[in-house]
């Protein structure tokens, strides 16, 4: 990591996990009374989960340290070992959660290739395993809005709707990876209190846009988060004093949703400025704050990245030949002036 200059702050364009609370939101959480989390003593825990809960039209709630751990816990509670799980091919759940699905479930997994991540509700049901003692049975349907791989893409309500019929029709659970869900809210204007209609939980992820150091909220029926606290638990999720960090999640949810519509206008701003340099061969059209890119073979991704470090500015490398830029509350207009100029530079 490059050394911080103090003229010059540092700007991380890597995730929107590298957010630092801010001071309204310390003074929150100082201020946070607590209990211990595992006898369900702690007052701010709760009024977060009920909170979250109430916002997607859901019973119930619970605190987990991370979306990997929410994401899994729902899957576990929704299959049995020798049951499948239906998702796209760049999924969250399956790419970047360790093979979590396998390992704590004992499932198999239907990869489907979307749009950008996005599947139709045709493709759901073509995928749905006829009732064969040689298949897996399938049980769960998993979407994630917005896709990461998939540049920050939103599903449209009716493609969401359309594939929960579906679901319900066979019979299958309907879990929601909502990583970067406020981003998708924010971006289509779509109603939070309609996801409890659509899905049977929802993964809410409290660190990423949003601002909070940790954690996310995962929602669904109360009998349902009642066996997920049981999963919890043998994952070693227990909290005790959680309350400080579920303060942070109530001051991001109460106070940083509507900024996220900064986060979009300037990764909009990036890629129309990456669109202009001679090096980028292709720009994802950025509905909300991820950019992704691909640089043309004579400008290798290593050198394209040192020289953004270089300029005190870090990306990620997203495979052979493409960046992603994510955007969020520590990028200021000024910063995206600094980067849009670094860019320029770069032959």
């Amino acid at each position: 990591m490059p050394a911080e200059n103090p003229k010059l702050p540092l700007v991380d364009l890597r995730s929107d996990t590298v957010t630092r609370p801010t001071p309204a939101m310390l003074t929150a959480m100082w201020a946070a009374p607590v209990g211990d989390d595992v006898y369900e003593e702690d007052p701010t825990v709760r009024r977060l989960e009920e909170a979250a809960a109430a916002r997607f039209g859901l019973e119930a709630g619970l605190f987990c340290p991370s979306g990997t751990m929410t994401n899994q816990i729902a899957i576990k509670a929704h299959t049995e070992p020798l049951s499948e799980v239906i998702c796209e091919q760049t999924a969250h759940v399956y790419l970047w959660e360790v093979g979590g699905i396998a390992f704590h479930s004992g499932a198999s997994v239907a990869l489907l290739a979307g749009d950008r991540g996005r599947l139709t509700a045709a493709q759901v049901e073509a995928a749905i395993r006829p009732e064969n003692v040689h298949y897996p049975t399938t049980r769960l349907v998993c979407l994630e809005n917005t896709h990461n791989r998939g540049g920050g893409s939103c599903y449209s309500w009716d493609d969401m709707a359309a594939i929960s019929e579906v679901a319900k029709r066979h019979g299958l659970a309907r879990h929601l990876d909502g990583a970067r869900i406020f981003n998708a809210l924010v971006a289509t204007g779509q109603r939070s209190e309609d996801y409890g209609q659509t899905f049977d939980s929802i993964s809410v992820c409290l660190s990423k846009g949003l601002g909070a150091p940790v954690g996310s909220v995962l929602l669904g029926s109360k009998a349902f988060i009642q066996k997920c606290k049981r999963i919890r638990k043998v994952m070693g999720g227990g909290w005790r004093q959680a309350g400080y960090l579920a303060a942070a999640g109530l001051y991001a949810l109460e106070n940083n949703v509507d900024r996220l519509a900064d986060d979009h206008r300037r990764a909009a701003r990036l890629a129309a400025t990456l669109r202009l340099q001679p090096y980028v061969a292709e720009v994802l059209n950025p509905e909300t704050n991820l950019v992704i890119f691909r640089l043309h073979d004579t400008q290798p991704a290593a050198g394209f990245l040192a020289a953004l470090e270089a300029q005190g500015i870090m990306a990620s490398s997203f495979g052979p030949q493409w960046i992603r830029f994510v955007t969020h509350l520590d990028v200021d207009d000024a910063m995206v002036a600094r980067i849009e100029a670094a860019l320029a530079e770069i032959s």
